[in-house]
């Protein structure tokens, strides 16, 4: 009887316990972070998952309009997302974005004064400044014998096939704006055709259209021109010496890329401790460091290596930065620029 007694105690302990078991397991909270590819150090992320006892489910996109349209289907909860400037006034216009409370991101007090109260987010409510820096061109020295200041080096015949385009309508079609002379936001209908015809001019001479593989394509010598984020030239020179960076004298794009909680987030707090942790000064550092773009965070960038914080590839003079400009949000025009984007691709 005392054996059978134990295990009825056994087994009633066990039928007590189960509910408490399951709640436990159900409480657990997964992050969902949605951002560029080759964005973090995914290090990182381990250290906040063991720190917080927070699961995080970590997933890329390729341009701002790819992650628009995923968290606009609502078909994932992601919780922090990482969109540029000119789509996060587009998805706080469409009610797609939460405020945050800063009173849980007390590192938001480390982000330099320069990038607060930016167009897109006047009022710092909903996005914290996660890198910034320029597009311009990068090119291998031992292929490239023109001097490389202007946007309209990648429309030379010399460099047929030798030219790498990113695949995004509002960097290429930015490119043919400023070659002509016109801001890169223009919704003048008739500079558009004409940026659409430079491009359509342009085709022959380029080798692809490309993303993320543009840094291996350019490190092994695949070809001798590419547009590229100033970040990603970084590393690419870091990889081969033969590359150089230079910002066109027409001006480019200079972008800030933040992180805000979408309105599916269901871990609101949560998505909050997560972007407070991102700012840890030496996990904001790291995080620099490994990615090579520009840093908004004042202590982070104090403590980089003075050869960093001097590379005018991630850190560029007052001047270049003065002939750049920031993308707005162009609403109902976008169908513009997707219109020309599609016929410049399907053009022969």
């Amino acid at each position: 009887m005392k054996k059978i007694n134990k295990f009825l105690a056994v087994f009633l302990m066990v039928l007590i316990m189960l509910p408490f078991t399951s709640c436990s397991k159900e409480e657990k909270v997964t992050l969902n972070v949605y951002n560029w590819g080759d964005y973090i150090d995914e290090s990182v992320i381990s250290e906040f998952e063991n720190k917080y006892g927070i699961k995080v489910n970590y997933e890329t996109f390729a341009t701002n309009e790819d992650m628009y349209v995923k968290i606009k289907s609502g078909g994932t909860a992601y919780d922090v997302a990482i969109p540029s400037d000119y789509m996060i006034s587009k998805m706080i216009k469409e009610n797609m974005l939460q405020k945050i409370d800063f009173s849980n991101v007390p590192n938001y007090k480390y982000i330099d004064e320069k990038f607060k109260g930016l167009e897109f987010d006047p009022n710092n409510e909903y996005s914290v400044p996660y890198m910034w820096g320029v597009v311009g061109i990068v090119y291998n020295k031992k292929m490239v014998s023109d001097p490389v200041d202007s946007w309209n080096i990648l429309w030379n015949e010399k460099y047929k096939k030798q030219i790498l385009m990113l695949d995004s309508q509002r960097e290429s079609i930015g490119v043919a704006l400023q070659k002509l002379g016109y801001s890169l936001n223009t919704t003048d209908k008739d500079k558009l055709e004409q940026a659409k015809q430079e491009l359509i001019k342009q085709k022959p001479l380029v080798l692809a259209y490309v993303g993320d593989e543009i840094k291996d394509k350019m490190i092994s010598g695949e070809a001798a021109l590419a547009v590229a984020w100033a970040g990603d030239a970084v590393f690419m020179k870091q990889q081969n010496p033969d590359l150089e960076f230079a910002v066109p004298k027409e001006g480019s794009n200079l972008f800030v890329d933040c992180m805000v909680i979408p309105k599916t987030s269901k871990h609101k707090k949560e998505a909050e401790m997560f972007i407070n942790f991102m700012f840890e000064t030496e996990i904001a550092k790291k995080n620099t460091e490994y990615i090579g773009y520009s840093t908004p965070h004042k202590e982070a960038y104090k403590l980089l290596d003075e050869e960093t914080k001097y590379d005018k590839t991630a850190y560029p003079d007052e001047e270049v930065l003065k002939r750049c400009e920031v993308y707005k949000d162009l609403s109902d025009m976008l169908k513009e620029y997707d219109k020309i984007w599609t016929e410049v691709k399907a053009a022969h």
